[in-house]
């Protein structure tokens, strides 16, 4: 089974970047019937998206957000070890994202920097992966980045996925803890590859490079088998994540979910067991933005305990079909910003 304990590293900072583009489900002009429009905007809970520009892209968004991340901690570019770009809606085929990103934020040659091409669970793998690096030796600054675009891959003539879903970028500094601060955080971690067509995008990439049918370069998603797999793997995955970590249910301060739908994430708290002041949501105007809605729920929503750590459960769920949690310390001082950011200046 694929679980993991790591000790000895913390995450310093978590900064988010939404486009300054919003779209009113409920007030623009989106071609579909108003009734259709408010029956999917209640269900699924969001009444307002930021969508990137022409020419904007997931690695520009995460560009941004750590920039701020870095001039708040202080930490210079040099001092980063390694960077992580996780996101399925890169900005070419090649180079990877993680190489543009790290000359745009001036890092060093001596810095790995790979992409990793996971959605809506993406978040608690790439906290894995910068965690083990970490906790291997060698590296003692990692930078986490998560973005994704998806209204840039939706068809605007299906509401079932062009009313959902809204872009962001995200930061995560992690660095290794003091010594003698031997803290832990637990990682639980699954796929099930067959069922990989639920949420798919078929054509442009090399397995149908040039559809014959122009709706294959859009994504497609079957709403019925996502739902009943979120129900039937989200709940036994909280549990086990529980028991790792040795948590009971009201010793975690907040279950962040991906911010998928309200509807399924009102089921999954009740399934769970969880306490609904614990589990906020940011649907409503940041919109399903894939895996990075994790941090953009923690830093908009989340209000670190005083004086003492906080802790955390992070749920990523859906394309893959992949499910991951991970349970983390925040320290009363670690930094949680979000912000809003216009399209870049084009050269």
């Amino acid at each position: 089974m694929s679980r993991a304990t790591i000790h000895g590293v913390r995450i310093a900072g978590v900064a988010t970047c939404v486009p300054a583009t919003v779209v009113d489900n409920l007030e623009a002009d989106l071609g579909f019937p108003a009734d259709e429009v408010r029956k999917v905007a209640s269900m699924a809970g969001v009444l307002r998206r930021h969508v990137v520009a022409d020419g904007q892209t997931a690695t520009d968004l995460c560009v941004d957000a750590a920039s701020r991340l870095l001039g708040q901690l202080g930490w210079a570019p040099e001092s980063v070890d390694a960077l992580l770009l996780v996101t399925q809606s890169p900005d070419h085929f090649l180079p990877s994202s993680a190489c543009i990103a790290h000359e745009k934020l001036g890092l060093s040659t001596d810095c790995a920097a790979f992409d990793i091409g996971l959605g809506c669970s993406g978040y608690p793998y790439g906290l894995y992966l910068a965690s083990a690096m970490l906790n291997g030796g060698g590296h003692k600054r990692v930078l986490l980045l998560h973005g994704e675009t998806p209204s840039r891959f939706v068809d605007p003539a299906d509401h079932a996925t062009t009313l959902l879903f809204g872009d962001a970028g995200s930061a995560t500094a992690l660095e290794l803890c003091a010594p003698g601060d031997n803290r832990a955080s637990h990682f639980v971690m699954h796929t099930d590859g067959s069922g990989h067509e639920g949420l798919i995008i078929r054509g442009g990439a090399f397995r149908d490079r040039r559809p014959a049918d122009a709706r294959h370069l859009a994504l497609e998603m079957d709403g019925a088998a996502i739902f009943n797999f979120t129900l039937k793997r989200v709940p036994p995955l909280v549990r086990d994540a529980l028991e790792l970590a040795g948590r009971r249910v009201d010793e975690i301060d907040h279950y962040i979910f991906h911010q998928s739908n309200r509807f399924i994430i009102r089921h999954l708290v009740k399934k769970c067991g969880l306490p609904e002041a614990a589990v906020p949501m940011t649907l409503a105007d940041t919109a399903n933005c894939g895996g990075p809605s994790v941090p953009v729920t923690m830093t908009r929503a989340v209000q670190l305990a005083a004086g003492r750590p906080s802790e955390l459960m992070l749920l990523g769920y859906g394309v893959g079909l992949s499910w991951a949690a991970a349970v983390v310390t925040l320290d009363p001082e670690t930094v949680l910003l979000h912000a809003t950011t216009e399209a870049p200046c084009k050269p």
